[in-house]
């Protein structure tokens, strides 16, 4: 009977112990959750995939696997659609597309892929004629945004700020015969490279050539 006090102060003290842990985890959590509620926002950030750009290369087929077949000299891997054999030289059309990314709407970065092949032909011809479907040149008119004029140790530099009909924005610089022409413009004529998606052909990402004048 003497031991029954001293066991139920034991349990008590046991019980206070976990109510104390317990209060003190709450707390870190409701501060926890403050932190992440009031911490700053990140910036507004966009990315879209596009294509960006093809070519064409003279590969050799390596091995057979299945119904598939290896290329070099990259080794890479594609259907053997024009039942090819090792040792055939072939050429085949090559994508590589890009991340456009854009920060709180204004500033705009490019992360490319690597070039992957996704088809193949027996003649070179056949490829370029492809190759011209995917990849158009042609002249429009875009927006200009403005231009301006930079200083550094009594050098100028001007340059032109462009809205694309990709639209993604782009800075060319430009020389001071053009900078002074193109002051009072709202539209400017360029060269375009309208490059398409295979796969998805109103998908395109025009890309800027030179000047149309």
């Amino acid at each position: 009977m003497s031991r029954k006090p001293y066991n139920s102060r034991k349990i008590l003290t046991i019980v206070i112990a976990i109510a104390i842990i317990i209060l003190v985890a709450n707390m870190c959590n409701h501060r926890s959750g403050e932190s992440v509620g009031n911490g700053k926002s990140t910036a507004n950030v966009n990315a879209t995939t596009v294509p960006w750009d093809y070519k064409i290369e003279s590969v050799t087929v390596g091995d057979l696997i299945g119904g598939d077949m290896t290329l070099s000299p990259d080794n890479e891997l594609l259907p053997n659609d024009g039942n090819y054999a090792t040792g055939d030289t072939i050429w085949a059309l090559k994508y590589m597309t890009a991340d456009m990314v854009v920060k709180d709407g204004k500033r705009n970065d490019v992360h490319l892929s690597p070039w992957k092949a996704i088809k193949t032909y027996s003649s070179k011809q056949a490829a370029e004629k492809e190759l011209k479907n995917v990849k158009l040149s042609l002249k429009a008119e875009v927006e200009l945004i403005g231009v301006y004029k930079t200083e550094y140790q009594g050098k100028y530099r001007q340059f032109a700020v462009m809205t694309l009909p990709s639209g993604h924005t782009i800075k060319q610089p430009i020389n001071q015969e053009r900078y002074s022409k193109m002051k009072t413009k709202k539209k400017v004529a360029v060269l375009l490279e309208e490059v398409h998606d295979m796969n998805n052909y109103d998908q395109a990402m025009a890309k800027f050539r030179g000047w149309a004048d």
